[in-house]
């Protein structure tokens, strides 16, 4: 901002004649008129692009979520030949030898794994937010690990560990690990981080007059547990059990390396298409998989709605008083905990740098000559690179904005009302669509003749935009979050000086945002870095990836290089989040300076 000198008003009058008198005046120019800024559009111009933008939005997710749904249910009913069969097919396949069975075991091994995952996430969440645990940032850091890998690198591990030539085979008592306990142990260690995320929010939380009150009326640690702590965190118990849940049922890349004889739903619909070619039938078991999310989606909806504010305006924050015996049963807890998901992580890379299991132990580098076996060589690793990084960039842009649209802008009329509505609607869509259903039905539709859009399909962009509308829903949330946070009366102040809402987002809105938006770009990353559900049927030789790849030298026998694989896999996940760290505290630190406190 420019400011107009001024004299100081020390100066005595005959000072500033003297040097009126020695500066020479310019000739004085003409008049020119005032420019405050540039001259605002009109109105109708603003709510006509805004009501474009809302519409472009919709019509991406609907494009690209709802009609690929609508082709799943509609390729259910119809047969093998295209023509109508109604529910025959469904039933004939609920009908068929070994179906219910089947069923059966998807849902055992969801509910132990969701038994065991959400009691362990929530006493290393506990440790974390309500003791003085030591080294909570290092056993943070070790319990998010997971989020950096495909899922198929616990089941790789576990091959390692406890397969027919296992380092602890000897330990099984001849027991295998092929089959129920195996799927169960490798979700679990899939699971884990996204369970713990959501329990670190929930225990985060906490009003300390509550645990002040439960103290002065005598009660004791474990009852305060049972009244206080335990009900203010049964919404986030009631989430982390469904996102365990579905992820455990949704997810085929752990029943896939040692799900052996033991076969479930996921496993069954990846066979189902890529093994017999059998559309309708990949189709129908889609439709049941998305069942299950569904119907957890919705409850979850439902109790959210129901739950009350956790923390008032005259909240105290809690704060953990010292207890050596507690700390230190949380600390034993934890590092079991963190020793096991270590393990898996140690395992998975000390075997891809095994020159031959488990005759040749040296170490050697022959596992990473991806070029020479199959699966798809350093081609995958850079498609996923470029698949991550355009997903990052795009995705974050797509839902910033989308989410400033329905969060900062004003509906204004039926149309923008009904487009608002459309997208609150969609956007949350993607979070009940398992990947393997939103993969399923970008098939159907995308490689459908009929459709315009058959030219994207087993290209770049599909797999950029399918990665985008499977992860749309959480990085939309954490947008809105931070949008709402922001005080309304910057919007207002820039509608009273006629500055147009899109120079008000990019100047003050997304500047104020930042640390969200690099979080979402983050979330992206590491997500299309690693994702396999959603793009295991939509690749072409030309854009296959890194985490498709390991399910191929799976399927091919070459168990180290997969390791191998998931290692690289890893490491860039973990460069480029820690890269995206680092351009964070940078920008913050430049475009948040008005955080900082000024100095005295």
């Amino acid at each position: 901002m420019r400011f107009a000198p001024t004299l100081d008003s020390a100066m005595t009058g005959s000072t500033a004649a003297e040097m009126a008198a020695s500066t020479p005046v310019p000739a004085a120019p003409a008049a020119p008129a005032v420019v405050l800024g540039r001259r605002p559009l009109p109105a109708w111009i603003g709510a006509l692009g805004l009501t474009a933008g809302q519409g472009a939005l919709v019509l991406f997710l609907v494009l690209f979520l709802a009609l690929p749904l609508a082709a799943i249910l509609l390729k259910s009913v119809t047969d093998s030949d295209g023509a109508w069969a109604g529910l025959s097919v469904v039933t004939g396949i609920i009908g068929a030898d070994g179906f219910h069975s089947m069923v059966g075991r998807s849902l055992m091994v969801g509910i132990v794994t969701m038994l065991l995952v959400v009691p362990c996430a929530y006493g290393f969440a506990y440790g974390l937010t309500r003791t003085r645990l030591p080294g909570k940032g290092l056993l943070r850091t070790i319990a998010l690990l997971p989020l950096l890998a495909p899922s198929l690198l616990p089941g790789i591990a576990l091959v390692y560990l406890l397969g027919n030539q296992g380092l602890l085979k000897s330990l099984t008592g001849g027991a295998t690990i092929y089959g129920f306990w195996g799927i169960v142990v490798g979700e679990a260690f899939y699971t884990f981080p996204h369970a713990l995320m959501i329990l670190l929010t929930g225990l985060t939380l906490a009003d300390g007059r509550l645990y002040d009150a439960a103290r002065a009326m005598g009660a004791g640690a474990w009852r305060t547990f049972l009244t206080v702590t335990l009900p203010g965190t049964r919404y986030a118990v009631f989430s982390a059990c469904c996102v365990v849940f579905t992820l455990t049922v949704t997810d085929f890349g752990v029943p896939k390396v040692v799900g052996g004889d033991y076969n479930v739903l996921a496993m069954e619909a990846y066979k189902a298409v890529v093994g017999q070619q059998n559309f309708p039938k990949g189709a129908a078991i889609g439709i049941l998989l998305l069942l299950p999310a569904l119907l957890t989606f919705v409850l979850d909806r439902r109790l959210r709605a129901r739950q009350g504010a956790q923390m008032s305006g005259r909240a105290q924050p809690y704060v953990s008083g010292v207890n050596v015996r507690r700390d230190a049963a949380f600390l034993a807890l934890a590092g079991v905990m963190a020793a096991f998901l270590l393990a898996i992580i140690g395992v998975a890379v000390w075997a891809s740098f095994v020159k031959m299991w488990p005759y040749n132990l040296s170490m050697s580098l022959r596992s990473y000559d991806f070029d020479n076996m199959d699966g798809g060589g350093w081609l995958a690793w850079r498609n996923s690179l470029q698949l991550a990084f355009c997903t990052a960039v795009i995705g974050t842009a797509v839902v910033f904005v989308g989410a400033w649209m329905m969060e900062k802008v004003p509906a204004r009329g039926g149309v923008a009302r009904g487009l608002r509505g459309a997208v609150s609607m969609l956007a949350l869509m993607p979070m009940a669509v398992p990947g393997l259903v939103l993969g399923l039905g970008y098939i159907f539709f995308f490689n459908s003749l009929m459709n315009p859009l058959n030219v994207l399909y087993g290209t770049m962009p599909l797999l950029i935009l399918c990665t985008v509308v499977h992860f749309y829903t959480s990085a939309h949330l954490t947008a809105a979050t931070a949008l709402n946070a922001l005080d309304p009366e910057f919007e207002a102040a820039s509608a009273s000086l006629k500055v147009p809402r899109m120079t008000t987002f990019l100047r003050v809105t997304l500047p104020m945002c930042l640390p969200a938006a690099l979080d979402v770009a983050r979330y992206l990353f590491v997500s299309a870095m690693t994702t396999v559900s959603a793009v295991v049927f939509l690749y072409s030789p030309s854009t296959v990836l890194a985490a498709v790849a390991v399910l191929n030298m799976d399927d091919a026998g070459f168990i180290g290089p997969a390791a191998a694989m998931c290692t690289v896999i890893m490491a860039s996940s973990a460069v480029a989040a820690l890269v995206l760290h680092l351009a964070s505290r940078a920008l913050v630190a430049r475009s948040q300076a008005w955080r900082r406190p000024v100095a005295s």
